[in-house]
């Protein structure tokens, strides 16, 4: 059995410091000291690769290069390769615009000063994936958009020949993230933190993956006039009454196993060079995927296909013996007996989110799957909330007579520490991990929310102003009272 352990949930973008972003200098070093005060020992972090549309982190255009936008400046002055004189102090939310005017040309100068060095060099010959994504990013730099803007070029020799300079520039900048993160992982494991990373099932249409790997999806026309069809989503549910369109292109999975699903080999293995666990988004989409015909505005006229199964996970296992023990099911949404069990037979731990524990019918809401009572074994993560919900705050401020009600009865408290309560809920909990989102343990209303689903703007912009060092005694203290 896993040891009983605690954390939170914060992506590098939101840390404090200097910038219009977090960063992976200093202040991330500094986090992990918090969070070895605190007595945490997960930090769970969202996809570490370049966001997409809406500054999503689970929308990028490539499943294997590093976000530039979280490198760390005062690094980089640490080690002489820019001098942009004093360093601005951090925004209060993530500024895109800041980001793209003032951080962009920092790091390229950065990455031209060590794109010919012999580091550089020699980590450039290891990363198979670089040279499709150094393409497609100059490319994409120069048209401004995807590979449906490209002209139906594709990837050749003649091509990269053409933009040998951005190429060895992108380069650059992904060895200097590399070694960042390197640094910052290394931190981590030294004070006995675990890095939980998240991998999603489905990729960017427009991105580097699918003008690479053409065939590995679902697409209906011939040549360059062809579209993804079907894309994916999810059916009508609690976040959304016409469901969710991604526009995500489906899987070719015929071809996936064909192969011995090597595309999705490397792209686990990449993942689990960053990070110590993963957790595998949409995971029941490997029973079945909630496909949608291109034409269609919204998810209501989706229909269910089959995914592939246990054989992507075997594959996976057979390539890396130690895979599956590092990754979580991330088992939400319409779950059926199907995908509970595939997650039990490959033994995943599984998520409890305790929002959502307390709805339900009068008679029965003491029944919900998701209040701790219920958990049946302790191979799960207990989560007071994630990404895509509002605060513990926010949701209880907004849940409603009947719910804030059966909050109150179920935990035994007057609901004027809701969060508290909530994050006590969780620690409590037979869960062998429990873990919060930073915004909770700050006690946050739904001003700091990370994400509204189906919103296309307005999200993934939250930020720390300062990290808490008022909140060690208390979450320490929480984690000694029930065994983390």
């Amino acid at each position: 059995m896993p040891p009983r352990r605690g954390g939170v949930l914060l992506h590098p973008s939101s840390l404090p410091g200097p910038g219009p972003i977090g960063e992976l200098g200093p202040y991330a070093h500094a986090f992990l000291d918090w969070m070895s005060q605190s007595g945490l020992t997960i930090w769970q972090v969202l996809p570490l690769h370049p966001v997409g549309s809406g500054n999503s982190p689970y929308a990028s255009p490539s499943a294997f290069a590093g976000d530039w936008r979280i490198i760390s400046v005062e690094d980089l002055v640490q080690r002489g390769l820019v001098d942009p004189g004093p360093l601005p102090w951090g925004t209060d939310r993530l500024d895109p615009d800041a980001v793209d005017a003032w951080k962009r040309p920092l790091v390229r100068w950065a990455a031209q000063a060590v794109t010919a060095s012999p580091e550089c060099r020699a980590w450039v010959e290891q990363q198979p994936w670089l040279a499709d994504w150094a393409l497609y990013n100059a490319l994409r730099s120069e048209t401004g958009a995807g590979w449906e803007s490209f002209g139906g070029q594709r990837p050749s020799s003649k091509l990269r020949k053409t933009y040998a300079t951005q190429i060895a520039e992108e380069e650059g900048v992904q060895f200097l993230f590399a070694t960042q993160w390197k640094d910052l992982r290394a931190a981590a494991a030294t004070r006995g933190i675990r890095i939980l990373g998240d991998i999603p099932l489905f990729v960017s249409g427009d991105g580097a993956d699918v003008w690479c790997n053409r065939e590995l999806f679902q697409f209906s026309g011939k040549g360059d006039d062809a579209i993804a069809d079907p894309v994916a989503g999810v059916p009508p549910d609690y976040f959304s009454p016409d469901g969710q369109r991604w526009g995500n292109p489906t899987y070719r999975w015929d071809a996936h196993q064909k192969d011995g699903f090597a595309w999705w080999i490397a792209r686990v293995r990449r993942e689990l060079e960053h990070v110590d666990e993963l957790r595998l988004d949409h995971f029941r989409g490997l029973v079945a995927n909630w496909a949608i015909p291109a034409g269609e505005p919204d998810a209501r006229a989706g229909a269910w296909t089959p995914g592939p199964g246990r054989a992507l996970l075997d594959a996976v296992a057979g390539a890396m013996p130690d895979a599956l023990g590092r990754i979580i099911a991330e088992d939400l949404g319409d779950i059926t007996p199907e995908v509970v069990a595939l997650r039990d037979s490959l033994g995943l731990p599984g998520m409890k989110i305790l929002q959502f524990g307390f709805g339900g019918e009068p008679d029965v809401w003491t029944q919900n799957p998701f209040l701790p009572h219920n958990f049946q074994g302790s191979n799960w993560i207990a989560y007071t909330g994630t990404h895509d919900n509002d605060t513990a705050l926010g949701w209880y401020r907004s849940a409603g007579d009947i719910v804030q009600d059966r909050f109150r009865r179920y935990t035994g408290r007057d609901g004027s520490n809701a969060v508290w309560a909530l994050l006590r809920e969780a620690w409590a909990s037979v869960a062998h991990t429990a873990i919060a989102p930073m915004q909770d343990v700050l006690e946050l209303g739904d001003e700091a929310r990370m994400n509204t689903p189906g919103e296309g703007t307005g999200s993934w912009t939250w930020r720390m102003r300062d990290l808490p060092w008022d909140r060690c005694t208390m979450m320490r203290g929480l984690g000694e009272v029930y065994g983390r």
